[in-house]
């Protein structure tokens, strides 16, 4: 496996101090976040790390060089929009979006991406199926002719009340996973697996790994503290920042040593990216930057 980071966590950094960073440090990838240029949506959104609206080859070409320079790797571009948003207008900018990520991510040799489903809130998983099945052909049939691998990330996008009742992305359940891998049936269609999610929706996080082994692209590390306290006084229906946190791996309730044992009993070789989102960790540049050296320092008892 190859140990990396995702890029949100440092949006002040240019893509070379970032790949700097990563060398220095030791790790072997990046997830490099590849938002269009502009005002961020929400946390950890609207990073720029590489602009894929003005990629030509020769700046794919001098970054390429300056990875092998520095002995790292992309192990993904990451933009995570709403395609099956309701509004036609942002709907069709997030798509052709992610359609142009997926043609740098051709161009720069990495040949894979992370990006949400999308949702409607306000609609079921049945209505949402619908609209799904409108948008996500088209993206996996271009993805297939660029040999791009789209990972799928399984983050709900429930977290404060705009996003409520039904979340801003469908793929979040075994049960959906199944039906969206039966209904787009291509080798470029998987998962960017997260465990932090399915721990906070009091699910099973190791079990799935079996089942859907040739469906996880890559992994995000990213652990979650449920507080008992809080959850037994607002219930599973509460918005769930109200009763977990996102943390550093190590400092929330994943049992890392059997997860990545799951991982190399179904031999995933792949990038697995330590995802900080921890607010005990934001005050500075500083504090985000070591918060992925105390990461690192922790999972590498479990991955050489």
């Amino acid at each position: 496996m190859k140990l990396g980071f995702v890029s949100a966590i440092l949006p002040e950094l240019s893509f070379r101090e970032l790949i700097d960073f990563a060398s220095e440090q030791g790790f072997a990838c990046v997830e490099v976040c590849c938002w269009p240029v502009g005002k961020a949506e929400r946390r950890y959104a609207g990073v720029t790390h590489i602009d894929v609206d003005t990629l030509d080859q020769h700046q794919a070409d001098e970054i390429k060089d300056y990875l092998a320079l520095k002995g790292v790797e992309i192990s993904g571009l990451g933009y995570y929009p709403n395609p099956l948003d309701p509004d036609p207008e942002r709907r069709r900018f997030y798509i052709d979006h992610i359609m142009k990520v997926i043609d740098a991510s051709a161009m720069l040799g990495v040949n894979r991406i992370n990006t949400f489903i999308g949702r409607d809130k306000n609609r079921s998983v049945e209505d949402n199926f619908e609209e799904f099945m409108k948008v996500w052909p088209e993206i996996i049939w271009h993805a297939g002719e660029k040999n791009v691998k789209v990972g799928i990330e399984n983050c709900p996008m429930i977290f404060t009340r705009d996003e409520w009742p039904g979340g801003n992305n469908l793929a979040t359940t075994p049960v959906i996973w199944r039906r969206m891998f039966s209904e787009i049936r291509s080798d470029h269609f998987g998962l960017n697996y997260d465990p932090s999610h399915l721990l906070w929706q009091q699910m099973d996080y190791v079990k799935p790994l079996y089942e859907f082994k040739d469906k996880i692209f890559h992994i995000h590390l990213k652990d979650a503290k449920v507080y008992r306290d809080k959850l037994n006084e607002v219930g599973i229906m509460a918005t769930p920042l109200e009763f977990h946190s996102p943390k550093l791996p190590g400092l929330g309730d994943i049992d890392w040593s059997t997860f990545i044992s799951a991982l190399n009993d179904i031999r995933y070789n792949g990038p697995v990216c330590i995802e900080v989102e921890d607010k005990s960790f934001e005050g500075s540049l500083e504090d985000r930057k070591n918060a992925l050296v105390l990461s690192r320092r922790y999972l590498k008892q479990f991955i050489v």
